[in-house]
């Protein structure tokens, strides 16, 4: 009898297995509250998404005294592309946001990281770089800081 209902439960969990399809998507998450004396406490939450080629993060906390974060990243990912985002925001309104996005294909590269805060700096780079086909590569790299100014740098070099 034993062994009739241990593979009715494999014949079970093999017909459910081949019944998800393959770009299911799987979520995770869990939210945890505890609770203190003379209303001392917090609640923090975490929660996950991914399928293929991108996924999504996030986490917070917030205290009984009204102090907490929200946390979050996302990607996708790619043949030729890449682009991921990150986030923490406060309950104060501080903040920040960073960026980053690449693609690439047939010899070009062109990319970009940008760090914004919520009180409206914002830095920045740009990166491109392209197989001139003769042996050479010709690239280009820009950084604009905080305070406007900004710093360029190119050139060509040998390729072996």
């Amino acid at each position: 009898m034993y062994k009739v209902v241990l593979s009715l439960a494999a014949l079970t969990a093999g017909l459910a297995a081949t019944a998800v399809p393959a770009e299911a998507q799987v979520r995770r998450g869990h939210a945890a509250s505890v609770q203190g004396a003379r209303g001392h406490g917090y609640t923090q939450w975490r929660s996950a998404s991914r399928q293929r080629g991108s996924a999504t993060i996030s986490r917070g906390l917030q205290t009984n005294s009204g102090r907490g974060y929200e946390a979050s990243r996302s990607r996708d990912y790619g043949p030729g592309h890449y682009s991921s985002d990150r986030s923490v925001q406060a309950n104060n309104g501080r903040g920040l946001t960073n960026s980053r996005d690449a693609n690439w294909g047939d010899g070009a590269y062109n990319g970009s990281h940008t760090i914004a805060a919520n009180d409206g700096r914002t830095r920045n780079r740009t990166t491109s770089a392209v197989n001139n086909g003769e042996g050479t590569a010709s690239y280009n790299s820009t950084l604009t800081r905080a305070d406007g100014s900004s710093r360029n740098v190119s050139g060509t070099v040998p390729r072996p």
